[in-house]
């Protein structure tokens, strides 16, 4: 950006926003350039701005139009596909200063939020409520309902409860022009026009800026026990996860760790696990009759050749286990100085084919592959442990992750079921999308940002 649109555009932004809000200091720009997914390219913002309010938002958006400058979204920065990479010479709008719960209905069963709330936050604010929200991603304690609203995230549990897209009902929207649009509704039914909120969810900011959304909310459930079962193969595991679906069971959880998974658990928290399995599955109801529920599922795991089922004797012991589960990413990165992660998810069908393929594909490249995944919705999360600082080491890394992602479609899945697309994986968007598909998207990017100025350069 040369210095005459630089102070144009520091000049207008000031013009609506309390000067603190407004960031140009190099030294602090650039260490909003990324999230935090590896290999992906970032370029230098021109300033960083932090609007508190609708209206400011509004403001940034008509600076951004009136001077043609791209603008990224951004929330907490989680996320793991580089969706909220900054753009050379763009404004970098975070919404993490838009923190407010702005309502919580029990009788509508709906809480109305701004973007930059804490997934967590909201969690506990309406349990205090005797209500439920329950998309729960892994970096829960830190991400925001913008973020998991833009990449329409999950969590550990999808298998009962759904994804994010499945909580939003209607959302307040600052279009490219800064123009204000608000979709959906805040009643239980509602039909009226084209769903463009669940257009929003999943768009990765490249549609407009969310700045309040209405989101589902349900009873608070029992609190779940968990059960955690030793497998003598990963092949064995996804065996018992078909058996639990097809007998017609609705775990609240339905989690998968392998071998690499469970011992980098242990050496990172010193958890315990049994680290001469294979494969360890867990499974969690939130039902009134969880211990049946458990039993039951203990059973189809030992009919599948689990070496142990023990389910926790309380609460305390649960959370435990989910705990350990939700140190997966950290520990496998503490392996190796960095990490590609995937996030393909296949039909549960199909869920073993996929395994012990990403199993395979870390023989052919010599590398260490760990595997945590949503079993219950067949999303698995393959993380390449490498270090960038060897060469070939790095480029068997890239051919290793683009070999998962062609494994997961030939499975008849889904390159991403809830990290998103961002930079990491626009390559194969657009193999799974087709040359049809791909080109109806774009029309919809156009019809909603004809300058292009949305978070450029992702997905497509």
């Amino acid at each position: 950006m040369d210095d005459d649109l630089f102070a144009r555009l520091r000049t207008s932004l000031l013009a609506g926003l309390p000067a603190e809000a407004v960031l140009t200091d190099p030294q602090v720009t650039d260490s909003y350039a990324t999230d935090m997914a590896g290999f992906c390219a970032a370029g230098t913002p021109a300033a960083v701005v932090l609007p508190r309010t609708v209206e400011q938002v509004q403001h940034v958006m008509r600076t951004a139009t009136a001077l043609r400058v791209p603008v990224v979204p951004q929330g907490a920065r989680t996320g793991l596909s580089g969706g909220a990479n900054a753009s050379d010479g763009c404004i970098v709008l975070s919404l993490v200063r838009m923190d407010r719960i702005l309502e919580i209905s029990v009788v509508d069963r709906i809480a109305v939020v701004e973007p930059g709330v804490v997934n967590a936050v909201l969690s506990r604010a309406v349990a205090a409520q005797g209500l439920y929200y329950p998309p729960d991603p892994s970096s829960w304690e830190q991400c925001t309902i913008g973020g998991n609203i833009g990449t329409a995230s999950g969590g550990l549990c999808c298998v009962k409860y759904g994804v994010t897209a499945e909580y939003v009902l209607g959302l307040d929207v600052v279009l490219a022009d800064g123009r204000l649009l608000s979709t959906g509704r805040r009643t239980a039914k509602g039909v009226a026009g084209y769903d463009l909120t669940r257009l929003f969810v999943g768009s990765e900011g490249s549609l407009g800026i969310v700045v309040r959304a209405v989101l589902a909310l349900r009873p608070a459930p029992p609190r779940q026990l968990v059960l955690a079962a030793e497998f003598p193969s990963v092949a064995a595991a996804c065996e018992a996860v078909c058996a639990v679906m097809e007998a017609g069971l609705t775990p609240s959880l339905l989690e998968l760790m392998d071998r690499t998974t469970v011992r980098a658990v242990n050496a990172l928290g010193k958890m315990g696990l049994p680290e001469a399995t294979e494969a360890l599955l867990l499974a969690a109801f939130d039902t009134p009759h969880a211990p049946g529920d458990l039993a039951a599922v203990g059973e189809l795991c030992t009919a599948a050749g689990a070496t142990a089922v023990v389910p926790a004797e309380d609460e305390a012991e649960s959370e435990l286990l989910l705990q350990a589960r939700r140190m997966s990413f950290p520990a496998l990165e503490a392996l190796r100085p960095a990490t590609m992660i995937d996030d393909v998810c296949v039909p549960r069908s199909r869920l073993a084919e996929m395994l012990d393929g990403t199993a395979a594909i870390a023989r052919t490249h010599d590398l260490l592959i760990g595997v945590c995944a949503h079993a219950g919705d067949g999303n698995t999360h393959p993380i390449v442990c490498f270090d960038p600082a060897e060469e070939d080491e790095t480029r068997r890394a890239r051919a290793s992750f683009g070999e998962i992602m062609a494994l997961g479609l030939s499975l008849g899945g889904t390159i991403t079921g809830e990290h998103g697309v961002g930079l990491l994986k626009k390559e194969w968007l657009a193999r799974e999308l087709g040359p049809v598909g791909l080109e109806m998207q774009r029309a919809v990017k156009a019809a909603f940002d004809p300058l292009g100025l949305l978070n450029p350069g992702k997905l497509f």
